[in-house]
């Protein structure tokens, strides 16, 4: 069968690749860049512009073609290296109803924001030379396989697993593997007897406030067209956040007598990300429900880790991302019931197959991610070193790593 383009799915997915973009660039930068101490917030931006740049050229070079190639006998692993510097991609060549090079484009996007939200569990201490490093280990690795498995025809795609538009292949995987950068790179100095609050939430709200917006580029443009599963999806990612937001400000409410803006923000982000794996199988309802959900476990999940087990994932990403495209992952295998608004089980399967299928999905990519991660650490830990000395550290790692500083008088 031929495939021809659709201008009005191109559009379209162009249109979502430059908000995905967005999403990083300067969304996340800025989300980050405020929480963090102010002799930090460049390091930051930096390690943003830089993973974007340096995972640019690595999809081209090979990783797109790993990830959604044809593997043959491998297939169930990973892809080839047939389309390795787009090898035989050219303006005619097409992928579905857009141009391939438009869908290479927009999953070159996700690859950019899944090692960069990793930055946030090691933020403020680590070596950019690391970051670098694990950039490059970390996409060839773990991004790259995984993908394949739940996106480019792999193991779990076979399976049946749903995953609408990231929660296993993004924030699960991002999650872990911030656990563990965090557990075997240790807390910041300090930690968690010295107060360490964001230097400017402004900044951090205007990058929460463009995540939201970018977010309906990343759900909606899943659906790899301009039709009515992209319009639910885009419903469904708004609503999740707001009821995610909502939850998050009454509870903190509840229990700190104040609702705080960092709070209302982390409640979104949340949501957000909680919703994405669900985001073009439910209706509004179990979108409203699993945003809701978001906001409760991970608002209690913050709290377990940083005050109960004191783990520094300095920015949250383990229990925002891991935790939310945990609980994304497994609800979407309830609300995509089709007596709850949903789209409807695939032919064979109940809800009940439907979530081993979604544990299977979530517990082959934690163990994977995790363990790999942990030798990408160990290996750069014995090689370049890992963490920056204490005086670096003490003065910020705008000056020590990168001889400028972000507010000058």
């Amino acid at each position: 069968m031929e495939h021809v383009v659709n201008t009005g799915d191109t559009a379209w997915l162009i249109t979502a690749t430059a908000l995905v973009l967005f999403m990083t660039l300067p969304g996340l930068a800025a989300f980050y860049g405020g929480l963090v101490r102010a002799k930090n917030v460049l390091s930051v931006l930096m390690q943003c512009v830089a993973i974007t740049c340096v995972v640019s050229l690595l999809w081209i070079a090979g990783a797109y073609s790993l990830a959604f190639g044809d593997g043959g006998s491998h297939q169930a692993w990973l892809g080839s290296l047939d389309k390795a510097l787009f090898a035989g991609i050219g303006r005619d060549s097409v992928t579905g109803t857009v141009p391939e090079t438009v869908f290479a484009m927009f999953q070159l996007t996700f690859a950019i924001i899944t090692p960069a939200l990793i930055i946030g569990g090691f933020a403020e201490r680590l070596r950019f030379s690391a970051v670098l490093g694990f950039t490059v280990l970390w996409l060839l690795l773990v991004y790259v396989p995984v993908t394949h498995w739940v996106w480019g025809g792999g193991w779990l795609a076979k399976l049946g697993v749903l995953d609408y538009a990231g929660g296993i292949v993004v924030h699960v995987n991002a999650g872990v593997a911030a656990l563990v950068a965090a557990l075997v790179v240790g807390p910041r100095r300090g930690f968690p007897s010295t107060p360490m609050p964001p230097h400017s939430l402004p900044l951090t709200v205007m990058g929460a406030g463009m995540l939201w917006v970018g977010w309906f580029g990343f759900n909606a443009g899943s659906a790899l067209a301009a039709n009515g599963n992209a319009g639910m999806a885009l419903l469904a990612t708004h609503t999740g956040a707001a009821a995610g937001a909502l939850v998050w400000m009454a509870l903190e409410w509840l229990k700190y007598g104040k609702p705080s803006v960092l709070g209302m923000v982390t409640g979104v982000v949340a949501g957000l990300g909680t919703i994405t794996p669900a985001s073009g199988f439910v209706g509004p309802l179990g979108a409203m429900a699993i945003g809701a959900t978001a906001g409760f476990v991970c608002f209690f999940a913050t709290i377990l880790l940083k005050r109960v087990l004191q783990i520094d994932d300095s920015l949250d990403v383990s229990p925002v991302h891991g935790v939310g495209g945990i609980v994304g992952v497994l609800l979407t295998g309830v609300f995509v019931d089709a007596a709850l608004g949903g789209a409807g089980y695939a032919p064979g399967m109940t809800m009940g197959s439907q979530l081993l299928v979604q544990a299977i999905g979530v517990g082959a990519t934690a163990l994977w991610c995790g363990g790999v991660t942990w030798g990408i650490l160990k290996l750069l830990d014995a090689t370049t070193g890992l963490r920056v000395d204490a005086d670096a550290e003490s003065g910020g790692l705008d000056v020590a790593e990168h001889g400028e500083t972000a507010y000058n008088g």
